[in-house]
Formats: C-alpha cells, sequence, structure tokens
C-alpha cells in the first residue's frame, strides 16, 4: 500500500498536479444578505463561482450553532463563502451581484426574515475589495437607487461553517414551503436582472 501511494505520489508531482495546485488560482469573498439558503442559490448559478457554502460571521461567539444565531445573540449574521475563478469572475462582478440580488436599504430585515443575523454585510479582505464595495455604494446613492443604505462594510476576520443540512438547502429540499415562496422567486428575479452571468 505505501509503495502505490509513492508511487501515485511521484506521478502527481511529475504531471504538475497537487491539491494546492488545484486551488492555488481560487479566491473567496463573504457576503450576508439574508437567509443564506437564498443567497447560496443566487452565487451557485454564477459563471466562475466554483462552490457556496453557509455559514456565519461578523459576529462575537465562537462556533456558533443555527439556533444560538437565530436569538440573535451571537452578533453574526448568516452569511456565505464564495470560492470563485478570478480568471472568470471579479470581485467587483460578486459586489454588483451582491447588490444586485437584495434590498441593502432595509436595516436588520430581508423579505420576511427579520433580526440582525439577517442584516446586510459585505465583507473585504483587502484594501481594493473595500474600496470596490464603497465604490458601488457612493454609486447606487448618487444614481438615486437608493436614498439610503444600511450595509455594514467590514474586514472580513473568521467564518464558520453551518450546519451539514444547511449546505445546498434549496438543491436537496426544492419543495419546502420557504425555498417556493422566499428564496425560489428571489433566485429567479436575479437570473433575470444578470442573465449575462448565469451558467
Amino acid at each position: 500500500m505505501t509503495r502505490i501511494i509513492l508511487i501515485f505520489s511521484v506521478l502527481l508531482i511529475k504531471t504538475g498536479y497537487s491539491p494546492k495546485t488545484l486551488e492555488q488560482n481560487y479566491e473567496k469573498a463573504y457576503f450576508a444578505s439574508g437567509c443564506f439558503w437564498c443567497v447560496e442559490g443566487i452565487y451557485e448559478n454564477i459563471k466562475g463561482v466554483i462552490e457556496v457554502n453557509s455559514g456565519y460571521s461578523g459576529g462575537r461567539m465562537k462556533n456558533p450553532t443555527y439556533q444560538q444565531v437565530m436569538r440573535g445573540k451571537t452578533g453574526h449574521a448568516e452569511t456565505v463563502e464564495i470560492i470563485y475563478d478570478p480568471e472568470i469572475i471579479d470581485f467587483k462582478t460578486l459586489v454588483n451581484v451582491f447588490f444586485g440580488s437584495h434590498d441593502p436599504s432595509t436595516l436588520n430585515r430581508q423579505g420576511p426574515d427579520r433580526g440582525t443575523q439577517y442584516r446586510s454585510i459585505a465583507f473585504y479582505k483587502s484594501k481594493n475589495e473595500k474600496n470596490e464595495i464603497e465604490n458601488e455604494i457612493n454609486r447606487l446613492l448618487n444614481n438615486s437607487s437608493y436614498d439610503k443604505i444600511t450595509t455594514q462594510v467590514k474586514p472580513f476576520k473568521i467564518f464558520y461553517l453551518a450546519e451539514e443540512y444547511h449546505q445546498d438547502y434549496k438543491k436537496n429540499n426544492p419543495n419546502d414551503m420557504y425555498i417556493m415562496k422566499v428564496s425560489a422567486p428571489r433566485i429567479n428575479k436575479f437570473k433575470m436582472n444578470f442573465p449575462e452571468l448565469i451558467k
């Protein structure tokens, strides 16, 4: 068995493949814009997005559970982690999708969901990403798309992966009433507004 693993490893090295090689060009972005069942479904449809994970970020508590976040005591918001290929889609486009697929003017609310856990947050990991977010906010305000924008612009610190049953929730639960009445209409509206980005 050891010999087989060694031979396989040598072949990988010779052909240039390794886990790092396969992933080294991918980047991550983090956004909170309401229920992560909806947001996950939106970004999963975009060309260049490799994977989307649902979780929690922006708060104080370590390793929060869904029940704790829902009580609004952790400071976390439902957040998605977007793994994407920057050679196909850039961070600026992801920001445009973020602001174009939810209402950033409503404080601690998206649709029927209310509470700080549903607040709008755009996380940044560099000065350039922060500038892209702020530029889009200024553009939306200057062209009177919104009278105000309540989105928080925060430096990214840590992302806690949500429980397994939350991952790919829409795909796994297409007949769920919330999915049919809230998530699906929101995702379909996004597809109509950004047809050029759909896979």
